[in-house]
């Protein structure tokens, strides 16, 4: 196992952390995200984490291919080789970043990036556990997706079925155990992602949930439910979880999201478990932003789900 550096329990000296930039919208079906990186670190990201005793090292953007400089795609893979070519190097930065003992922070671009991050994660952490936060299921498969949005396939292939598309990543013997996943926020699924969670058993808190029992019971409801060990939670953000009213710049909005506050309490509860080993934040497309409003919620996220409060 590779180490990973923890918060020690009631303060103290902070953990080293890495900010890797994936500038990918080839996985999307619409253009901007590439703009996320940028426009999350413009909203002060990384001196905020340096105030908050953090040590943090920005390796700058992985490299991605610009849909004007190819083909037309279509098919059930739109862009897929450069798709997978993105999702290598995204797989060697986290992998580096864990070797040397720090916690990975990606900003995204769109969430296929993280076919990419799990490769990395479960190779290092067979034991990871996972926090899917997202409006949508993202669990499509080649043959399901109407679109064939590589972005709405990340964790069919971490769990299995549309893992043969990436198997020179590792997706031919790593997978994501069912009962290692939960999602938050879900509130647009295609039919064949609704068969996948019937026939995978999989732990999904829709926005129902949400709006039934609370944020707060949600999510340590799954948290008991995940039970990750320290350092092995990787939380997963899709700004699209939060309402468009309060996140109006992403890629694919969703009315009827969780609300500023909501986002922010479920980061200040993560922070208080010591579970959260790496984080990536997608989705954020300042095109269609205001005043990047949504880069700076990204950014005030990830600052609250590591460590920063109110008072």
């Amino acid at each position: 196992m590779l180490p990973l550096a923890l918060p020690p329990a009631g303060g103290g000296s902070r953990p080293s952390l890495e900010v890797i930039g994936v500038p990918l919208d080839l996985g999307a079906g619409r253009r901007g995200v590439d703009m996320g990186p940028s426009a999350v670190r413009h909203a002060g990201l990384i001196a905020q984490l340096r105030a908050l005793g953090y040590t943090v090292t920005d390796r700058g953007n992985i490299s991605a291919p610009v849909a004007e400089a190819l083909p037309p795609a279509t098919g059930p893979l739109r862009y897929h080789a450069e798709v997978l070519q993105v999702c290598q190097a995204v797989r060697a930065a986290v992998l580096a970043s864990l070797e040397r003992g720090a916690r990975p922070v990606l900003l995204g671009g769109d969430h296929s990036l993280a076919i990419g991050s799990l490769a990395a994660l479960l190779t290092a952490y067979p034991d990871l556990r996972v926090l899917w936060l997202d409006a949508h299921g993202d669990l499509n498969t080649p043959k399901t997706t109407p679109s064939g949005n590589i972005h709405g396939m990340p964790l069919a292939v971490a769990l299995g079925p549309a893992a043969p598309a990436f198997a020179t990543l590792g997706w031919d013997r790593l997978r994501l155990p069912p009962e290692h996943l939960v999602l938050i926020g879900v509130r647009d699924l295609d039919p064949g992602e609704k068969q996948l969670i019937r026939d995978l058993n999989l732990r999904v808190y829709t926005m129902t949930d949400v709006d039934l029992r609370g944020i707060q019971t949600v999510l340590r409801e799954a948290l008991d439910y995940l039970a990750p060990p320290a350092g092995r939670l990787h939380v997963s953000i899709d700004l699209d979880v939060v309402d468009p009213l309060f996140a109006p710049g992403v890629g694919t909005p969703v009315d009827g999201g969780l609300t500023y506050r909501e986002a922010h309490l479920t980061m200040e509860i993560l922070a208080t478990t010591g579970a959260v080993g790496s984080l990536e934040v997608v989705e954020v497309n300042p095109i269609l932003d205001e005043r990047n409003r949504t880069g700076l919620l990204a950014a005030g996220l990830i600052l609250s789900a590591l460590g920063k409060t109110i008072l």
